[in-house]
């Protein structure tokens, strides 16, 4: 079932945000409850547990995030095809949801890594055609107040999440530094309530949106999306390179003495400055342009990068992790809005699945990289904690100069 949008010329807030929007952020919400849940201590699982080394979880953080990058790239252009978002994200939040049981039953890396990754494969999926969807729904004058609702959204779901998680943890385990079998798999069963529910409600709150009559059904070209798209997407791709999965810095706060409710605690805290930052941020890139939020975004990511290299408190891991959800807040919402404002309508499915695809293939090398960096390979012992964090920082710095003297002039946030 479709509806015909007609956008508003009233002053953009909250209120105004269409149904889908509300509907697609409270999946978010939900799914994030869930997911964050088990994600952010699936590394402690890993290595506390398992013995697994951190080049091994970088490998399987890498892998699951590249190999569900087709599937990003190939739903997204399918969206576009059909015309049709909603039931393609359905289907990719279900499968995540119908994964998550497998990880209480998890007792080698190798099937950790098939559950990550049937996981993700849900989320390549999904992505696409729900970003897609967002825009479709939302005019380009409060296109970021939209994509920073869904990710404060995104992000309440993850502090909430986090906080439920950190009680059952205190609750079993107290302050132990390492986390045990059994907490982790506690953690896991609560975690699937939330997880069908985000189903449940995107299936029931959301509609397709028709605009402008018809889908062209498009050509699977990546020239089709135009020169400053690509130009786009390669600054991200330097940025990505640097940006190792965050797997990495909840090892960190471990190796500086954080115990384990102490790590969800504080990432708790970073996701709620992630969730007071992100909407306002949005509706700010909707004023003065996404590039300028972007590049402040980066340079704030390469100082924290910077810091978690020289880190050797527990109290700096806190204010570092608080800075990087400022980061988080200021620039990823603003760069999923950009690619909207870059592309035409009935190519943007196409367009977020390559942007997501790009990004997730390239993490497995950022990924696996930082591992090695850390830990070495083989006979190697690597440069220590501190090496990927200096080269996700100096990328980022290079990204930030791309962004700011190559990306196309004007701000393209209006071209459309």
């Amino acid at each position: 079932m479709s509806e015909t949008i007609e956008y508003s010329k009233s002053a953009p807030s909250l209120k105004s945000l269409p149904r889908n929007v509300w509907a697609v952020g409270f999946t978010s919400l939900l799914m994030d409850i869930s997911s964050e849940m088990v994600l952010n201590i699936l590394p402690l699982f890993l290595s506390n547990v398992l013995g697994v080394q951190t080049s091994i979880i970088g490998l399987i953080d890498g892998v699951a995030e590249a190999t569900a990058s087709i599937l990003k790239l190939f739903s997204g252009w399918l969206s576009d095809k059909l015309g049709e978002r909603k039931w393609l994200a359905v289907v990719g939040y279900g499968l995540s949801a119908i994964t998550k049981p497998f990880f209480y039953i998890a007792s080698s890396w190798g099937l950790i890594a098939g559950v990550r990754w049937a996981d993700r494969v849900g989320k390549g999926i999904r992505t696409a055609p729900r970003d897609a969807l967002v825009a479709d729904s939302t005019p380009k004058e409060m296109r970021g107040l939209a994509f920073g609702f869904n990710r404060a959204m995104d992000k309440g779901g993850a502090f909430l999440g986090l906080l439920i998680a950190a009680l059952v943890v205190w609750m079993t385990q107290s302050t132990t530094v390492e986390l045990s079998k059994t907490t982790f798999q506690k953690i896991v069963l609560i975690s699937l309530v939330p997880a069908f529910l985000a189903v449940l409600a995107l299936a029931f709150g959301a509609k397709d949106v028709e605009i402008n009559g018809k889908r062209a059904a498009p050509k699977f070209s990546f020239r089709s999306l135009g020169k400053p798209f690509q130009i786009f997407l390669v600054i991200v791709s330097v940025f990505t390179l640097g940006n190792s999965a965050d797997s990495f810095l909840v090892l960190r706060a471990q190796n500086l003495g954080i115990s384990v409710t102490g790590i969800l605690i504080m990432l708790a805290c970073y996701n709620l400055v992630i969730t007071v930052v992100a909407t306002p941020a949005g509706s700010l890139s909707d004023r003065i342009g996404r590039r300028r939020l972007i590049i402040g975004g980066w340079l704030v990511y390469a100082a924290i990068y910077f810091g978690f290299a020289i880190a050797h408190n527990a109290w700096q891991v806190w204010l570092l992790y608080m800075a990087y959800g400022l980061y988080f807040g200021l620039a990823f919402g603003t760069a999923n809005a950009m690619v909207a404002d870059l592309v035409p309508e009935n190519l943007r499915g196409t367009a977020y699945g390559t942007y997501n695809a790009v990004i997730g293939l390239l993490a497995f090398p950022a990924s696996f990289i930082a591992g090695i960096l850390w830990q070495g390979i083989g006979a190697w012992n690597g440069f220590g904690p501190s090496a990927p964090f200096f080269f996700g920082g100096t990328l980022a710095l290079m990204a930030a100069l791309l962004m700011a003297f190559w990306m196309p002039k004007p701000d393209l946030k209006n071209s459309l």
